[in-house]
């Protein structure tokens, strides 16, 4: 695989790419919405983060929370009972452990109960604009092996690492970015549409799937 025609097709295809979790304006209220957003569609976390964002805003506000009135805003969500603590856990601790402050590395960040990789990496690209990872999800774990940037590999951590040596640092925001919006619309589980994808004329798996 030629990574400078991937990128640069991706670069035509996504000029301006970013995440589709929606009406959040401070780190806090994105890393709700991450934590939501597990086994969970953007928009269904969308539909809810304008009412949960007008009452919570800070790591204060979110530590503070009571938990009956969370769970009630959050309920649409799958597992929100679940989610609820884990929102209200992560800033409890990111007070105690953090100083109140959401820290600006991975390391740190996978620290908080709740926060995986690719939860920590969405969460510095997005709010911060930081990018020490590549966020791999099951829309880049998918697209990544059909086009063969690795092979038959399925473990986050593993795939991240390998894609690390391929991608330039400077485009691992872009990269995820683009990557998860393309394994979301185009280049599906069950039917990927390699008719109209950008990347048909390089990708090794194109119309064999």
């Amino acid at each position: 695989m030629n990574i400078r025609s991937l990128l640069e097709l991706l670069h035509k295809e996504y000029t301006s790419p970013k995440t589709e979790l929606d009406n959040w304006t401070t780190t806090p209220q994105f890393m709700a919405s991450v934590i939501l957003s597990a086994q969970a569609t953007d928009k269904q976390v969308n539909k809810i983060a304008k009412s949960l964002f007008e009452k919570y805003s800070s790591v204060d506000d979110f530590a503070n929370a009571d938990i009956n009135e969370l769970e009630i805003i959050v309920s649409s969500i799958n597992y929100y009972k679940t989610k609820a603590k884990r929102i209200i856990d992560a800033n409890k601790f990111i007070k105690e452990s953090f100083s109140g402050e959401i820290p600006k590395s991975i390391e740190e960040l996978i620290k908080i109960p709740g926060i995986g990789r690719k939860s920590a990496n969405v969460i510095l690209q997005e709010t911060m604009g930081i990018s020490q990872g590549i966020v791999v999800d099951t829309h880049v774990t998918r697209v990544s092996n059909r086009l063969k940037l690795v092979e038959n590999q399925t473990n986050a951590e593993k795939i991240e690492k390998e894609l690390m040596t391929k991608i330039p640092k400077n485009e691992w925001r872009f990269f995820s970015r683009s990557i998860v919006l393309h394994g979301r619309y185009v280049c599906k589980a069950k039917k990927p549409n390699c008719s109209e994808c950008v990347l048909n004329k390089i990708c090794p798996s194109a119309f064999k799937i």
